[in-house]
């Protein structure tokens, strides 16, 4: 009998791509991954199809066995438990031999964050040079927007470079993002963001209509690239180089690092967790218990801090 394992491959990419509007980028690891798997399973003359839980745990204790870090073992379970729910549903196979599987053991590390004092310097210094009315003024404005909507919104930073140009026509205090998938969310804008955006709007707008030769552009952070907009790589280079004039550690710093800061802040100023998960824009709310970190140790503070058996201990130190 032939093998269809890569032809049903091909039917769950079709499917990511057109019911779940799965980025390029993701739908090729599905690809890498599933034929990998594929290919572990012909050397024991199994199909893809056909795999049993115990074939599978196989394959994942052979990545284990290469070296493999946790991580991408958990890559390759989650890749198996789409296809294989995707032949379920399909009807191709009567069960999915990825429900008994447990993911790998892994500690997951905890984000990089910067404290509330460092965001303080980074955008005081952003502003300093914003107000600065030496030519280049507008890529100094331009970074102050960049980073007041980063921190106000916690974007992804993709998000965030490919804004469209309308957002300077929104009025309020609510921005809709696109995110993954081609998902909105709404989220709220600080006063701070929405006058950086102003300025930043307007200074563009100015010089643009002092240029020989307008260039009209679609995206809020137009520049000379493949895509139209501002690359996320100049972006995270120009902030290391601003953190450096802010008296920062450039290592510890990048525009993911202060999306880490934006939820770790919020829910430390007492935010719930499912909040946070719509503002970051994460399907699972898995992703964003990462984060709970802060929270555990903001429930020490107040137990330590309310609790009448804490204070009674503190009374006879």
């Amino acid at each position: 009998m032939r093998d269809l394992g890569r032809a049903h491959v091909e039917s769950f990419l079709e499917m990511m791509s057109a019911e779940r509007g799965a980025a390029v980028n993701t739908l090729q690891s599905y690809e890498r991954d599933l034929d990998d798997i594929r290919s572990f399973l012909n050397g024991r003359s199994i199909r893809l199809t056909e795999a049993a839980s115990t074939d599978l745990s196989a394959y994942l204790a052979s990545l284990a066995s290469q070296g493999f870090k946790p991580s991408s073992q958990a890559r390759r379970l989650a890749a198996m438990r789409q296809f294989y729910k995707f032949l379920y549903a399909e009807g191709i196979r009567t069960d999915d031999p990825t429900g008994v599987l447990d993911a790998p053991k892994k500690g997951r590390p905890l984000p990089k964050t910067m404290g509330v004092e460092e965001v303080g310097r980074l955008l005081s210094q952003a502003q300093a040079e914003a107000d600065d009315p030496a030519p280049g003024q507008l890529q100094r404005l331009r970074m102050l927007a960049l980073l007041e909507l980063l921190y106000a919104t916690g974007m992804r930073v993709s998000e965030l470079v490919s804004l469209p140009a309308r957002v300077l026509d929104q009025e309020g205090r609510f921005l809709m993002i696109r995110g993954k998938g081609n998902k909105e969310r709404l989220v709220p804008l600080s006063l701070s963001a929405i006058r950086a955006l102003k300025s930043y709007g307007g200074l563009l707008a100015a010089e643009n209509a002092a240029a020989k030769e307008p260039q009209e552009s679609p995206w809020l952070f137009p520049a000379a690239s493949k895509e139209g907009y501002l690359p996320r790589q100049v972006f995270a280079r120009d902030l290391k180089n601003l953190a450096i004039r802010a008296g920062l550690t450039p290592s510890l710093i990048s525009p993911h690092v202060m999306r880490h800061a934006f939820a770790s802040h919020l829910l430390a100023n007492g935010a719930d967790l499912r909040v946070v998960q719509e503002l970051l824009g994460h399907s699972d709310i898995s992703t964003t218990q990462i984060y709970t970190h802060v929270l555990e140790e903001r429930l020490q503070q107040l137990v330590q801090t309310h609790h009448p058996l804490a204070k009674q201990a503190k009374k006879h130190e």
